[in-house]
């Protein structure tokens, strides 16, 4: 239940706010595309976690790449 209502929001985002930045996202991929994935393997909670660790790593220093989800 919870996981699908993350899901939706992640969704949402994807259609309603991602177009507005353009493809922005160092990683492939993307980090919403990574989270939705890892959400459906994983579950809420592992999944979750994955999804913030990426984001973690989102920042001028990492140099991104290919990073799919375990």
């Amino acid at each position: 239940m919870w996981r699908d209502s993350v899901i939706g929001i992640i969704k949402a985002y994807k259609i309603f706010v991602s177009p507005l930045f353009g493809p922005t996202c160092r990683f492939y991929p993307s980090c919403s595309s990574y989270a939705l994935e890892a959400l459906m393997v994983h579950g809420l909670r592992r999944g979750t976690l994955l999804s913030v660790k990426r984001i973690l790593k989102c920042h001028p220093l990492h140099v991104g790449g290919y990073d799919p989800v375990p």
